[in-house]
């Protein structure tokens, strides 16, 4: 949702961000999800405007996309081990339009629930044939595609047998390098649901469930892979829920 504000250099209308007014994001201080408490601001929040320079920086384009960086499953020289999965959807505004050209980022654990990262040493195999990251450009209708694997769940040491819904990290980048969202999708009928602080820490629970892909069999390959959609909304009454939303503006 934006408006715009008074004529900057050469008349030129920069467009501002108004407030959702809703209980789509997180706060960004939740107790029950233990990091928040050393990582929120304690002081108000001090708003930034935004200037040309926000609009006018680095991109990130098409020219920047390896041609296997969209599928996670042919990326080394053998195949990963799990169950083969395709997400797609569409990156829409708060008015409902396609948002094309936005460089769409996602980074998962493996089908056993462990991340290829020197921190993560619980003891879950690795797989030498699954990094776990992607990215694609969404194409004139928004419209995004990423060929991967089910992730599996994960302990986390939150709260006492604390473990992470499966899930995929999504990243959104704007116009501008200083425009990111970052959100988490999750999968239908999940049973960690009840214990998750993250997915719990969204206070309007229709929203929560925006966060939830949806299996979709007409994508489903036959005797390949199974098809999950999750749409990306940046704003409005159906926005989904961004890690950096906070009435204005993980793990």
């Amino acid at each position: 949702m934006t408006d715009f504000g008074e004529p900057g250099p050469g008349g030129l209308l920069l467009p501002r961000y108004r407030p959702d007014g809703d209980r789509t994001h997180p706060p960004l201080l939740s107790p029950e999800y233990g990091s928040t408490v050393l990582r929120a601001p304690r002081q108000p929040l001090a708003l930034l405007p935004q200037r040309l320079t926000e609009i006018t920086g680095p991109l990130f384009g098409a020219e920047r996309l390896g041609p296997l960086d969209h599928d996670l499953t042919r990326q080394h020289d053998g195949e990963p081990l799990g169950q083969r999965i395709i997400v797609h959807g569409r990156v829409r505004d708060g008015d409902g339009r396609p948002v094309p050209d936005t460089l769409v980022e996602i980074w998962q654990p493996n089908a056993a629930g462990r991340y290829r990262h020197v921190v993560d040493n619980w003891p879950a195999p690795l797989d030498p044939n699954f990094t776990g990251v992607g990215r694609t450009v969404t194409d004139a209708e928004g419209r995004y595609r990423f060929l991967t694997v089910q992730p599996g769940a994960y302990p986390w040491r939150n709260h006492l047998n604390a473990w992470r819904p499966a899930h995929i990290h999504f990243s959104l980048f704007g116009r501008a390098f200083t425009q990111r969202l970052v959100t988490q999708m999750y999968f239908p009928g999940d049973p960690l649901f009840f214990q998750d602080p993250i997915f719990n820490s969204i206070p309007d629970p229709a929203a929560r469930q925006r966060l939830v892909s949806r299996y979709d069999h007409g994508v489903s390959e036959p005797e390949w892979a199974l098809g999950f959609e999750f749409d990306l909304v940046l704003r409005g009454r159906e926005g989904t829920p961004f890690e950096d939303g906070d009435d204005d503006h993980d793990d």
